[in-house]
């Protein structure tokens, strides 16, 4: 047993030496300590936000709630990728022009307070361009609206029934073709509308009725429009076809808010998919340039310390006949100036928007030289948090159609943003093809 302990006690011995060889040698070789180095902190600089002109606008901010154009801010880096944006040093070139973008502003601040539960916007584009000249709003958004990413979209009522109008237009109907009043409608069957695929999507089961009282005459393609007759809109739908309606809204640049496909139901002209007023603005647009479809923009340039890094021309394209533009031209022209809201004392045409339950209020309309949407709605969601019997702008509204607010604002941003400028005229619709009826005229 002796033995065995020596053994062990050298081998100890030895791993200890060895141990204490390594330590010793790793000491002595140890690099000598260095001189600790300031290392400046990597600064990058802010982007900037310039308008038409090259006037500053503001820093674009990393939060768009804290800007001063919330709206202008979440719409430049929807149009910027983010990694162009982590560079820094940026100078944002937009077509925002100031007294446009304050003229937007104080038409939503005339009738919507910052508290106020429901959210309005607006956007101006100039037709024929694209180039959006205004964005506001009456606050920011940030979570808990109804989209990710501080957007926004409501459901855009009976501005919808333009696309529709436009389809029959141009499959050959004319002003005054018509059918007999309905107080209600209901699909005779199922297949009473297909989708673009071809499936049945009509509700037989389904009612839809009238905001207005009973009028009982023959409904026109224009005194239709006038009232956004509902009943009226659901049979046109019918006879001209629901996917005509659906590719008429997408020829002109409707799109849904969350950039999913335009929901191709029998309801499609009352306005049941939810848009931003980029895209209605956009659309009506396409209208004002008879028929000139240009994708709206708001960034026209960026450039860094080098140049220009990219630019953004306009891309636009012929969507519809100019004389079918023309046309419907003619119809919103009449429904503006016989509406509530009167005019502009300029040639005009419009389009209010009043959604089922009042779930939402829009107005859209245009000039030949600007074309504008305005959206109200909850951003919670409109389901639960509908427009009735609320107080917004510190007057109380049993219910809030197109006209109620909406209207106003586009009414008073668009007069000032066009004042001191000369009126364009709107091309005369074709009489000759559209006037009269032809199939479809009172008895």
């Amino acid at each position: 047993m002796k033995p065995l302990r020596v053994v062990v006690a050298a081998v100890g011995a030895a791993a200890l030496l060895a141990g204490g060889f390594l330590l010793l040698r790793g000491g002595d070789t140890a690099p000598p300590p260095r001189d600790h180095l300031a290392v400046a902190p990597v600064v990058v600089r802010p982007n900037v936000l310039v308008d038409a002109q090259g006037a500053v606008l503001e820093e674009l901010a990393g939060d768009c709630s804290a800007s001063r154009y919330p709206y202008v801010c979440m719409r430049a880096k929807e149009e910027l990728d983010a990694d162009l944006l982590r560079r820094g040093g940026l100078t944002i070139a937009t077509a925002i022009d100031q007294r446009t973008q304050r003229a937007a502003q104080q038409g939503i601040d005339r009738y919507v307070r910052r508290e106020d539960a429901p959210v309005a916007a607006q956007a101006m584009i100039v037709p024929g361009t694209g180039e959006i000249r205004a964005l506001a709003a009456s606050r920011a958004l940030g979570p808990g609206n109804n989209l990710p990413g501080g957007r926004f979209g409501f459901q855009h009522g009976t501005t919808a029934m333009v696309y529709t109008l436009a389809a029959a237009l141009e499959s050959g109907m004319r002003y005054d073709d018509g059918f007999p009043y309905l107080s209600q409608y209901r699909a005779a069957n199922y297949h009473a509308f297909k989708n673009c695929k071809g499936q049945n999507v009509a509700e037989p089961s389904f009612s839809i009725l009238n905001r207005q009282r009973d009028h009982g005459a023959f409904t026109t393609l224009r005194s239709g429009t006038r009232a956004a007759e509902n009943t009226f809109f659901m049979k046109l739908t019918e006879k001209v076809g629901l996917c005509k309606s659906v590719q008429m809204a997408q020829r002109l640049g409707l799109k849904r808010a969350d950039d999913l496909p335009l929901m191709e139901y029998e309801t499609f002209s009352l306005g049941v998919n939810e848009v931003d007023p980029v895209a209605l603005a956009g659309s009506y647009a396409t209208l004002a340039a008879r028929g000139r479809r240009c994708e709206p923009r708001l960034v026209t340039e960026v450039r860094g310390d080098t140049g220009v890094v990219r630019a953004f021309p306009a891309r636009c394209q012929e969507a519809l006949e100019p004389a079918v533009a023309d046309a419907v031209t003619g119809v919103l022209a009449e429904a503006l100036a016989k509406g509530p809201l009167k005019g502009l004392g300029r040639d005009a045409a419009g389009m209010e928007g009043t959604t089922n339950e009042f779930s939402s209020a829009w107005y859209a309309g245009y000039t030949p030289d600007l074309a504008a949407a305005v959206a109200l709605g909850d951003p919670r969601g409109a389901v639960k948090h509908k427009l009735s019997d609320i107080t917004i702008g510190g007057r109380r509204y049993r219910q809030v159609e197109g006209t109620s607010i909406p209207g106003p604002i586009w009414t008073s941003s668009m007069a000032e943003a066009l004042a001191g400028s000369p009126g364009t005229a709107f091309t005369e619709p074709d009489l000759a093809r559209f006037g009269g009826c032809r199939d479809n005229c009172a008895p």
